[in-house]
């Protein structure tokens, strides 16, 4: 009868508690592809600030604010002087230092608050970032939508944002020194460590994403991967531009002072010290590289456009390549010619995270 209380069937087996696995790693595996697509989301998301990282780090660099703060203070330092009285006295530690001296020994308190406030939002995004990833992560796990692969990826990524924040104090502290320029070396350390971090966290995203796979040949996804690398190794080659002010010589394209390999380019001994020294090799290895880059960008596309077994999502990540490869070479010879503009140089420093984001989903699409 319709009231009746149905009743289990005979020949179902009662269910039994020792058969469900409740362990976060099956949880994680039974998570609905709404959940999964939440953390591909929120890895994105933190790319997207990272990005933001990239582009106020070069507008600190070219605007001269990056030794504006002469103390490391991850805590502490989150407050912004609030007062006259406060101005006053990180002002004053400020005064001390020889870029003060040397460079700035005219600058009054109100000049002193622009690169003051440069360096600050620097180092709070910073921080926004640390909060963003952590809080997020610790959610996902406790909710067990994180396997324990995935989550020691995560936890690894983390540990690079911890080392990005002493890599950018070790930076700062190599310019409070008799010579108010940063290192280098470190400067191009800290710049690699930040599209590390962003390259690690698209992969891992798009890795839970899972795109269908797109039947490419072996040899074209070793590819993909190999000009990823080479994309990276120019991003650090202008991280060494930028490190020693080689983008304010050498202003005319396609020559470099009239000569297509300038005599200059090995003039410091030993020879290996011109690659970390001299402007003119320094540029020139950016330079040549750059058009590497370029053709190699071109002739994947190509390569990806002629593999019919390659998809739909290779195509379209390999036509975005180029595009943006070659915006990014325009990009660059502006920035050179009109010798590098705040606005411009700024702009080309974050458009070698959007080639190698580029690369990236390129290289993943080929999987």
């Amino acid at each position: 009868m319709p009231w009746q209380i149905a009743r289990p069937a005979a020949n179902m087996e009662p269910v039994n508690a020792t058969m469900i696995d409740s362990s976060p790693a099956a949880t994680a595996a039974a998570a609905p592809a709404a959940g999964r697509r939440a953390v591909a989301a929120w890895l994105l998301a933190c790319c997207a600030l990272v990005f933001a990282m990239v582009v106020v780090g070069g507008a600190t660099r070219l605007t001269h604010s990056g030794l504006s703060i002469v103390e490391w203070q991850p805590l502490v330092g989150a407050l912004p002087p609030l007062n006259d009285a406060q101005w006053a006295e990180t002002f004053g530690k400020y005064q001390l230092t020889p870029e003060f001296r040397l460079r700035n020994h005219d600058m009054d308190v109100e000049g002193f608050k622009t690169i003051f406030w440069w360096e600050y939002f620097h180092r709070l995004l910073g921080r926004l970032i640390g909060v963003a990833f952590l809080v997020p992560f610790l959610y996902f796990w406790l909710r067990g939508r994180l396997d324990r692969p995935l989550g020691w990826k995560l936890a690894g990524i983390f540990a690079l944002g911890g080392l990005q924040g002493g890599m950018g104090w070790y930076m700062v502290k190599s310019g409070l020194v008799a010579d108010p320029q940063v290192s280098q070396f470190r400067l191009t350390a800290h710049l690699g460590l930040a599209l590390l971090i962003h390259a690690a966290m698209f992969w891992v995203a798009h890795e839970i994403l899972r795109p269908a796979p797109s039947g490419a040949p072996a040899g074209l996804r070793r590819a993909g991967l190999a000009f990823a690398a080479v994309v990276f190794a120019m991003a650090l080659t202008g991280g060494l531009v930028a490190g020693i002010r080689a983008g304010f010589a050498y202003n005319t394209w396609p020559l470099m002072n009239g000569h297509w390999v300038p005599p200059e380019i090995l003039m410091i001994e030993p020879w290996w010290r011109n690659f970390g020294y001299n402007m003119a090799t320094v540029q020139f290895v950016h330079r040549t590289l750059a058009i590497v880059v370029l053709a190699g960008a071109c002739f994947l596309a190509w390569r990806v456009f002629a593999t019919r077994a390659a998809g739909t999502q290779a195509r379209l990540a390999a036509g975005t390549l180029a595009a943006v490869t070659l915006l990014q070479v325009a990009l660059g010879i502006a920035t050179l010619l009109m010798a590098v503009p705040v606005g411009l140089g700024t702009a080309h420093q974050g458009g070698a995270v959007v080639v190698l984001t580029a690369a990236l989903w390129l290289a993943r699409a080929l999987r």
